[in-house]
């Protein structure tokens, strides 16, 4: 008689369970369908929220890059302005120049290319290669990558220091570094490809964008180092915008961003003889040809007398086009 008691007990408090679910479904039910805020599609919030004063955030949704303190909200260019290229190599402190732009002028930067890493960290404007961004990064050459932008700017880093910031980069990431063993991976013939291939690349980037036939600024990443704020201007004055004196020095008072990677040196020599003879002569080359450019002169007369096509180390040649 007791169990019977039980059991009589468990059904009727699941029959009650069972009627409060079946009200609440109703009553959510009722609320949507009343409720046109609930029944609509989603709409993500703006890219860019502002903030009051001199700080503000980019974004509530952009990772850790909308908790850096920009000196004055980011935004699209409305108008729109040239399409203007930031061309370097790889390794040559592109990203840091698109930050210094960001902070001074308050405009997204854009890029060829579509890093997650980057977009989620402070440049959400990646993938983005029109006028609605101040510059718009890439690593890439040749007459059809040259004729979609209006005016340029070439990042031109030392060819050891680019090199080997490259090679940090695809061993660790942008703020990492490559272990030592990484220069030994397969008896050093790893790191002996990477540098010949890395050097042509660096010497045919910097060529072929010193024929670009529009606009064209050459900063030097070690003039960068050495006189910041001289050459944040003359880069403004090409890209012909105006920024207040105090957006200036709230550039000048947070110039790294997160992507400055610590350095850390070696124990030993990377760059053997034959390797540094490849280098110093891609980079002799490209000396002539800027000092060419610099001079006012015609760099594809340079180009032909300098005869690249014939030089070569072992079996590697240069491609010059």
């Amino acid at each position: 008689m007791r169990r019977w008691r039980w059991w009589r007990w468990l059904v009727c408090a699941s029959g009650w369970v069972a009627l409060v679910y079946v009200f609440f479904l109703a009553f959510v039910t009722l609320v949507s369908l009343t409720n046109p805020t609930l029944t609509r599609p989603y709409s993500p919030p703006a890219e860019a929220v502002g903030g009051r004063g001199t700080w503000s955030w980019a974004s509530r949704r952009l990772g850790r890059g909308a908790r850096l303190p920009w000196c004055q909200p980011l935004r699209w260019r409305d108008p729109p302005g040239p399409v203007t290229a930031l061309v370097s190599f790889p390794g040559s402190g592109n990203t840091w120049v698109r930050y210094l732009l960001q902070q001074v002028t308050g405009y997204y930067s854009g890029s060829v290319y579509k890093d997650y890493a980057l977009m989620k960290n402070g440049f959400p404007a990646e993938s983005v290669s029109n006028g609605s961004v101040v510059v718009v990064k890439t690593h890439e050459w040749g007459p059809e990558m040259r004729k979609g932008f209006s005016r340029a700017i070439l990042v031109v880093r030392d060819p050891y220091l680019a090199i080997q910031a490259e090679f940090n980069r695809q061993s660790g990431g942008h703020i990492g570094h490559a272990q030592p063993d990484k220069y030994t991976r397969d008896g050093g013939r790893y790191w002996e490809k990477f540098v010949t291939n890395k050097a042509l690349a660096w010497m045919n980037t910097t060529l072929d964008w010193l024929k670009f036939e529009g606009p064209l600024h050459l900063v030097f990443y070690e003039d960068l180092l050495d006189n910041l704020p001289e050459e944040m201007r003359r880069i403004l004055e090409f890209l012909d915008l105006d920024v207040s004196e105090s957006n200036f020095d709230c550039m000048m008072r947070h110039l790294d961003g997160i992507y400055k990677r610590r350095k850390r040196p070696l124990s030993f020599d990377p760059f053997t003889p034959k390797l540094r003879a490849l280098v110093d002569r891609c980079k002799q080359l490209v000396e002539r040809a800027v000092r060419e450019v610099l001079a006012g002169g015609d760099v594809n007369v340079v180009l032909n007398n300098m005869n690249a096509f014939n030089f070569s180390f072992g079996h590697h040649k240069p491609v010059v086009r």
